[in-house]
């Protein structure tokens, strides 16, 4: 029945034939594919790669005119420039330190252009992240924290403090001397200076720099650390710093302000609330949720007026070396 169909040839030697000629297809492919690939990513002979940092050309040494010829027209400007920080620098340098160019760039083009704005850097009319690159490429060293701030997260930039050519503050360059130059922004920490109990900021005894450092630290609110990496208190606060044998855990877990206001405050020693008492059955108090066992977890006796104050028995509230309890029993 299927006498006349066509036999299938059943010969090695087809695919002996066809497998090379497939092969050597897929290798010619693979070939123009790679080489496309290479001439369309490969530069140009001449060309030199494109990035933000190589996209501008460093002014040559013809570029720069010299201080004194930018003091022909903005004479106003440098006129109390002699006593400024950056100028007494370029005079340790031999005038090739830091000058007007070292932060406005090369005048030649300002200058051969009649003062044409476009050809300098005016930090007044550029972009924050401009200002602080231009400022963080000598300051680096000291503010290398600052982008990752407050203050450089939400754009204020450098001049927004400091005044380049002077200020009220001539040895910081700071436009308004501290306090007052931050509250200009912090306007909600400001009441707290004028509580009955404060640091004696607005006296003028500290500063706000004292505690925070604004360019940034690794602490929360860029608070500063103790040489102890602590806390920033005991470094006024010596007696509360330790090392103690017995240690109140809240010390090293919350902090100074899990008691005290830092600012100010309407109590005594800027505790938190008006009863010490109040303070520690926060803690040391019976809850099904919390608990400081092995701690003590209240008051053995009762609360009358006589024992009001906790403190009145456990002196050493802060740390101790005698007792686990902070009793002082060295009497």
């Amino acid at each position: 029945m299927h006498k006349d169909r066509p036999k299938k040839r059943t010969s090695g030697s087809e695919p002996s034939v066809k497998i090379p000629r497939r092969r050597a297809s897929f290798l010619l492919l693979f070939a123009a594919v790679t080489f496309t690939t290479c001439a369309v990513a490969a530069p140009a002979k001449d060309a030199k790669p494109a990035s933000a940092k190589t996209s501008q050309v460093a002014p040559a040494p013809g570029d720069f005119v010299g201080q004194e010829i930018c003091a022909t027209c903005h004479e106003e400007v440098s006129k109390g420039f002699s006593s400024n920080q950056h100028t007494k620098l370029a005079e340790m340098h031999g005038k090739t330190g830091v000058t007007c160019e070292g932060c406005h760039g090369a005048g030649k083009a300002h200058v051969d252009g009649g003062g044409d704005v476009t050809k300098i850097f005016n930090p007044a009319k550029a972009t924050a992240k401009e200002v602080d690159a231009r400022c963080l490429s000598c300051h680096q060293g000291q503010h290398a924290n600052f982008e990752r701030t407050a203050h450089g997260e939400n754009n204020v930039s450098c001049v927004s403090c400091h005044s380049i050519h002077g200020g009220e503050d001539k040895e910081q360059l700071l436009k308004v001397a501290q306090p007052k130059l931050c509250f200009q922004c912090h306007t909600d920490t400001k009441p707290q200076f004028n509580m009955p109990f404060h640091h004696k900021v607005e006296e003028g005894l500290m500063k706000c720099t004292d505690c925070h450092d604004p360019h940034g630290t690794f602490e929360k609110k860029n608070l500063r650390a103790s040489a102890q990496m602590d806390a920033v208190c005991t470094k006024c606060h010596t007696e509360t710093a330790g090392p103690f044998v017995y240690e109140h855990d809240v010390v090293k877990t919350e902090g100074c302000t899990a008691c005290h206001f830092p600012h100010g405050g309407p109590n005594p020693r800027l505790l938190n609330r008006a009863s010490v008492n109040t303070i520690c059955l926060q803690c040391h108090s019976a809850s099904p949720n919390f608990t400081t066992a092995p701690a003590p977890t209240g008051p053995a006796h009762n609360q009358a007026t006589q024992y009001q104050s906790c403190t009145i028995c456990h002196t050493d509230i802060h740390g101790s070396n005698t007792h686990p309890h902070f009793f002082k029993t060295n009497f």
